[in-house]
């Protein structure tokens, strides 16, 4: 890792540590853990406000008129010069894997100025990861810098995902797509943890990911770790603009491009000719899908990747 890291990252990391230790002591006694529901199947945990109020004290007590944007404590206003300076905060994502003792889970948190992601630091207190970025000066991993895996074609490629988990989920539409991401790729696998998901494609352990159904806070810090790693972050039609869009897929840019040829008619904004065909597609069974010669003809695994047309994607950040 550089040796100059910029002072906010600095303060970041320290933030993150904090709030890492909180969980790792309350780990050693999981049970014992106050938790409560916020809808179905989404938790909060004493734990979580904990390590948000600690992570808010550190960075406020280092730039007090930053603003803060967190996932329990919501939105703070900065001040002054600061105004434009926003900490997008999530204490501990993977709140499930943590109360079931599962230890997939982690602090994330992420600096924006203006529109632009500047600082990014993701960090796993159950294995002592702790991953950062800042714009412009690469991703690391511990001491080292990182990069996206280099893989070309999909058929060789590990994917991360999130299933949907509220109501209210598009939970047909996303079983539709994870039936046509599966026999593409050589595994799938679900983690719980977004932040992490996207902490994981940086440093190459996966090749790409995508989920809908996500927050900023889920995916601020992840992303400019991928960009600054060489990878792509967007939606699932491949802009960059996805951050409140509630749906996220990233990976190097060959496999991106050829994630887009898959995802792209499953977002919320495909063209309406795609959401029509979506639609007619939903009523079939998933195998029957998997076997049609016209879904699958976008990303035929027996292609080259070069066959595939260039995607060139900007990201915001």
């Amino acid at each position: 890792m550089s040796s100059t890291l910029h002072p906010m990252l600095n303060v970041a990391i320290k933030a993150a540590r904090t709030a890492g230790t909180i969980i790792n002591r309350a780990a050693l006694d999981v049970e014992s853990v106050r938790v409560s529901a916020k809808q179905t199947n989404d938790f909060v945990t004493e734990v979580d406000h904990a390590a948000e109020a600690a992570i808010i004290d550190t960075l406020l007590t280092a730039y007090p008129d930053h603003a803060i944007w967190a996932e329990e404590s919501g939105k703070r206003e900065g001040k002054h010069g600061g105004a434009d300076h926003v900490w997008i905060i999530d204490p501990l994502d993977g709140t499930t894997n943590f109360i079931h003792g599962f230890p997939v889970y982690c602090v994330s948190i992420a600096l924006m100025v203006g529109s632009k992601l500047e600082q990014a630091v993701i960090y796993d207190p159950s294995r002592n990861d702790l991953f950062c970025a800042t714009k412009g000066r690469g991703a690391y991993m511990n001491d080292r810098r990182i990069r996206v895996a280099k893989r070309i074609a999909m058929r060789d490629c590990l994917l991360s995902t999130g299933f949907p988990f509220r109501p209210g989920d598009s939970f047909q539409t996303y079983m539709q797509m994870l039936g046509e991401v599966m026999p593409k790729c050589a595994g799938v696998r679900r983690p719980g943890s977004a932040a992490l998901d996207l902490a994981y494609v940086a440093a190459g352990f996966t090749d790409g990911f995508f989920e809908m159904g996500l927050s900023p806070w889920d995916v601020a810090a992840g992303a400019l770790l991928v960009t600054e790693a060489g990878g792509l972050v967007g939606n699932f039609t491949g802009e960059a603009n996805f951050l409140e869009q509630k749906e996220c897929m990233a990976a190097n840019p060959k496999i991106y491009g050829q994630l887009v040829g898959i995802t792209s008619k499953y977002s919320k904004f495909a063209s309406a000719g795609d959401k029509a065909a979506l639609r007619q597609s939903l009523e079939k069974p998933v195998a029957e899908v998997n076997a049609d010669p016209v879904v699958n003809a976008q990303t035929d695994n027996n292609k080259p990747a070069d066959d595939f047309p260039p995607t060139v994607y900007t990201a915001p950040f």
